[in-house]
């Protein structure tokens, strides 16, 4: 995540981030927060502590990536890790669409 900002966000790429803790001890935004420092991420991350965005996008594993067009449509999804050349070839043909 943090390669594709760094090489598609002037492209226009997007990137939220959205943590949603397995366990109790995840839940704390000081360790998330902590955590996103470390990291070095760049792009927001939202604390879904309560599972909210979760189920409402159908999400079941972690980690699972969904990319969204510029006009708001869902168009790709990728559960689990891997299909790295395949999601960034989704996120190039999807940057170089008009909307």
């Amino acid at each position: 995540m943090r390669t594709w900002h760094n090489k598609y966000a002037a492209d226009g790429l997007k990137i939220i981030g959205i943590h949603t803790p397995e366990f109790f001890w995840e839940k704390s935004s000081v360790r998330v927060a902590a955590a996103v420092k470390e990291l070095d991420i760049k792009y927001p991350v939202v604390i879904d502590s309560n599972s909210e965005m979760w189920n409402e996008f159908g999400v079941r594993a972690w980690p699972t990536l969904m990319l969204i067009d510029r006009g708001g449509k869902y168009r790709y999804l990728r559960i689990g890790e891997g299909g790295y050349e395949t999601t960034e070839s989704w996120i190039r043909r999807l940057l170089a669409e008009k909307n």
